[in-house]
């Protein structure tokens, strides 16, 4: 791509920032839950017509659609990613496109990236002359609870591509920054449910029955032993347990509890033997107190493992567009869990992540499910150029 036509590029995404923060804004002021985005999905298909892009359902709520570069070249694919689902808080933010439905809210940045990827779309349908090869383009449903990513991976969206790549708001990033790190940035993600079965008994006779509270009790405790004393101190796990639920009146021993919670961790044997420990250790303490536990796990996703090379490459993008001083490759990984992971085991590819906070705009900086979030608009214009901009770069690259 020469000079003269980046810069083209660049100021086409300029003219368009309104545009792009109109839709951000739109979703934002109508937030859908999980497998409810049925007027998001919608909104989407609208704003493909108007740019062109026949486009089709990927379950009830996913959308995906594709350009086809006409350029000569390599005939490579790129799959880029925006997730779409809100939130179930209520709104705490004064602006004026707050949150009109109750109890909903944006709070993690997916309006965002839903605009951001609607953005590049126009951009680059507008200029498949520029390159070869396919962008599929995945509107995916159902991040926050780890479901609509394996919905596109399962059926067959993501085969014979040869990048993914999606993107996340950042509010804890400066604005104008963009991280990409190769490696572990975010962890799986496991929920786990473990039931304890006592038996009951007057509170004045314990020793007639089993108590399934303290049990449960015990098995709170022992959780932190997994990991401070049946873990290695250079693994990054964490069991956290974060309800309890048990017996039945003040004056019986308890005959049941429930313990929910979640594993995180960055690889997946970590992953798998702390599952396995969680397990050993909750059904033998409650065999040492007259008890029966058995463990039940969600997986709602993967670590997600930046590949090497695929960093690199937008790495390379990235400091071309916004310069060196503005490119991450070395932020913290989080615990939290995010599913583009899937997309990334399926085929190569990296997640960045854009940062849209700023301390002279109110819940900018606010942490990310946080009832004030919001983002700093003019961090759009780095969302959509990096999405334009890296997706041409690879399909040209010999």
């Amino acid at each position: 791509m020469t000079e003269s036509i980046e810069k083209e590029l660049r100021e086409e995404i300029k003219k368009d920032h309104k545009y792009i923060v109109s839709l951000r804004r739109h979703f934002h002021m109508n937030p859908e839950i999980a497998k409810e985005e049925f007027q998001t999905a919608l909104k989407i298909e609208e704003e493909l017509d108007k740019i062109g892009l026949a486009h089709k359902r990927v379950g009830d709520t996913g959308v995906y659609a594709e350009i086809k570069g006409s350029a000569g070249g390599p005939s490579k694919t790129i799959v880029l990613r925006a997730d779409i689902d809100a939130l179930p808080i209520q709104e705490s933010h004064e602006c004026e496109y707050k949150s009109k439905i109750p109890g909903r809210m944006h709070a993690c940045g997916h309006d965002a990236h839903t605009a951001s990827l609607l953005g590049a779309a126009r951009i680059l349908n507008a200029h498949k002359d520029l390159f070869s090869g396919t962008i599929r383009l995945t509107f995916q449903a159902g991040e926050e609870i780890g479901y609509g990513a394996r919905i596109f991976a399962d059926g067959g969206y993501l085969d014979g591509a040869d990048r993914t790549f999606g993107m996340h708001a950042a509010s804890n990033v400066p604005a104008g920054k963009v991280a990409v790190v190769p490696g572990p940035n975010n962890a799986s993600v496991d929920w786990f449910k473990i039931t304890v079965k006592g038996a009951p008994a007057h509170v004045s006779t314990p020793q007639l029955g089993s108590d399934a509270a303290y049990i449960a009790s015990q098995i709170v405790i022992s959780t932190q032993a997994l990991i401070t004393r049946r873990t290695s101190p250079m693994d990054n796990v964490l069991v956290g347990i974060g309800k309890i639920t048990a017996g039945d009146a003040y004056n019986i021993v308890a005959q049941k509890a429930e313990l929910e919670g979640t594993i995180r961790a960055f690889t997946p044997e970590v992953r798998e033997r702390t599952k396995q420990l969680l397990s050993d250790m909750a059904k033998q303490t409650a065999q040492i107190f007259g008890g029966d536990a058995q463990v039940e796990y969600k997986d709602f996703t993967s670590p997600l493992i930046n590949d090497q090379t695929s960093t690199e490459e937008v790495q390379k993008t990235a400091v071309r567009l916004f310069g060196e001083e503005n490119v991450i490759k070395n932020r913290l990984a989080s615990l939290g869990g995010d599913d583009f992971a899937e997309y990334i085991i399926k085929v190569p590819g990296t997640y960045a992540y854009f940062g849209t906070g700023n301390p002279a705009k109110e819940g900018t900086t606010a942490a990310h499910h946080d009832s004030k979030f919001d983002i700093d608009e003019d961090a759009l214009l780095q969302s959509v150029s990096l999405y334009t901009f890296y997706a041409i770069d690879f399909l040209n690259q010999e």
